[in-house]
């Protein structure tokens, strides 16, 4: 989670969501104000927990080391690199290899990222192809689905307006298709990401407060101690004006234990709700 719709809430508000102008996204607010520095502090839409999947006990060839227990290092670049590149050799050797289909994309997600700018588009698009094939092999399985919307997602967040129009219903659709199959996959994760959906695309094109809140609020029913879903509900919550909320949600990340499956981005939420935090303390002084 961390992580779209270049577009603006209305025909005259601009704001810093997705790839717009950085003029205020309404009257009186500024592009320092809290809403906005959550909004830049936060690139990914769509962090999850990790949960393994059937065949992860499996090694791609000639490896010593499963490409699961490599990704578990992600937080060295280096290993998320290495384990994309196991499951991308495993999918080239098995074109119905589901499960290396589906952790590909995974894995790109997470490079598309942290990657070096010039590396992420690249990570992104092929994560989106990756999810294509796992969707072509087991359609009824929500983890392709998911990941299309994840690596969509991504590009659309962070490459300007074009690839937030070209993405902004694909994910959407991709997002429910998840919800029809399985509500609960991986904690709730596709409330969580159809509740940012909502929020970050204006209302002109679908958007939704009173939605953005539902879905958040759903997601945390399946995770309590989401620290993905606590740190989108606090932006909503401030954007909205309702900073002691928003505040308090902000506490509940940094509070809440680290998910062994999801340190990493337990962490980066963690750091960017204490700079948060610390930003709203700031502008109450």
């Amino acid at each position: 989670m961390s992580a779209s719709y270049p577009l603006v809430r209305n025909l005259y508000a601009f704001s810093t969501r997705f790839g717009v102008s950085r003029s205020p996204s309404r009257a009186g607010s500024s592009p320092r104000s809290t809403s906005s520095f959550l909004i830049n502090s936060c690139i990914a839409l769509f962090y999850i927990p990790l949960a393994a999947g059937p065949g992860d006990a499996r090694q791609a060839p000639g490896s010593a080391q499963s490409p699961d227990a490599v990704y578990a290092d992600r937080a060295v670049l280096a290993s998320a690199r290495r384990a994309a590149d196991l499951w991308s050799a495993r999918l080239a050797a098995d074109a119905r290899d589901f499960d290396a289909a589906w952790k590909l994309a995974r894995a790109d997600y997470w490079l598309g990222g942290h990657a070096p700018d010039a590396e992420r588009r690249g990570f992104l698009e092929r994560g989106i192809e990756a999810g294509r094939k796992a969707v072509a092999l087991q359609p009824s399985r929500p983890e392709g689905h998911f990941w299309i919307g994840a690596n969509m997602g991504a590009l659309a967040e962070s490459f300007g307006l074009r690839q937030g129009l070209k993405y902004r219903k694909p994910v959407k659709e991709a997002l429910e298709t998840v919800l029809r199959l399985d509500p609960a996959f991986l904690e709730g994760s596709a409330d969580r990401a159809l509740g940012r959906w909502y929020f970050k695309v204006p209302r002109l094109f679908g958007g939704s407060r009173q939605l953005a809140e539902a879905h958040l609020r759903k997601s945390l029913t399946y995770n309590p101690n989401s620290s993905a879903s606590h740190f989108f509900l606090a932006e909503l919550l401030l954007d909205a004006g309702r900073t002691a909320e928003g505040r308090a949600e902000l506490q509940k990340v940094i509070d809440v234990p680290l998910n062994p499956e999801w340190i990493p981005e337990d962490r980066e939420f963690k750091e960017k709700a204490r700079r948060a935090l610390e930003t709203t303390t700031k502008e109450e002084r």
